[in-house]
């Protein structure tokens, strides 16, 4: 039916289904690589067992309640909304001059 010479002269069998093919095969390929990848991130980002209880213990530990309790507790009347010192203003003189201003106002 079809002549072997044929198929080999026609482009599209000659260059598109070799193109094709690497660029399905490669997708598998890259897939195989990548999944490699991460699974080497998650093996290096698992914790010992005892600091890993510890991080869990601490998570448990923590409701909104209790943190909802300790903002209830705190003077929000005396609180002060101070800026930090700009670029090309000293820090440190910054900061004194601020505390002075805090202190004077007591």
């Amino acid at each position: 039916m079809f002549n072997l010479k044929a198929l080999q002269k026609n482009k599209t069998v000659r260059y598109g289904v070799p193109m094709l093919l690497l660029v399905v095969g490669g997708s598998f390929g890259l897939q195989q690589f990548t999944q490699i990848r991460y699974d080497a991130q998650k093996i290096r980002r698992k914790l010992d067992p005892s600091l890993e209880a510890k991080v869990n213990m601490e998570k448990q530990s923590v409701v909104l309640e209790q943190e909802y309790e300790k903002m209830k507790e705190t003077n929000l009347d005396e609180w002060r909304n101070v800026r930090g010192p700009r670029p090309w203003e000293e820090s440190r003189q910054y900061q004194e001059q601020i505390r002075r201003n805090i202190t004077a106002e007591n």
